[in-house]
């Protein structure tokens, strides 16, 4: 059984995002920061790609932390991802 991890360290979320060909993005046409989202360049036409530092200044304005898996349950690189808001 696998299991997620959770981070709010930049370097971290930095490392695992570009290790699997993704890029900071967020949803195109919302205000107020934006959704974050990590872009695999697959068709998904409403996200567009933003800085690393526009990223981490909506992800740390926003209080959220990075849940993450490194492998699937059968041992392939894993692209799961999702923004939780940070525990307290």
């Amino acid at each position: 059984m696998t299991t997620a991890k959770q981070t709010t360290d930049h370097q971290t979320i930095r490392k695992w995002t570009e290790a699997r060909g993704g890029r900071p993005a967020k949803v195109k046409g919302v205000s107020r920061g934006g959704v974050l989202r990590i872009d695999f360049r697959a068709p998904e036409n409403n996200l567009q790609e933003i800085s690393w530092e526009e990223f981490f200044e909506i992800f740390d304005s926003a209080g959220l932390a990075f849940l993450y898996q490194d492998e699937t349950e059968g041992g392939k690189e894993s692209r799961f991802n999702k923004f939780v808001d940070r525990e307290q």
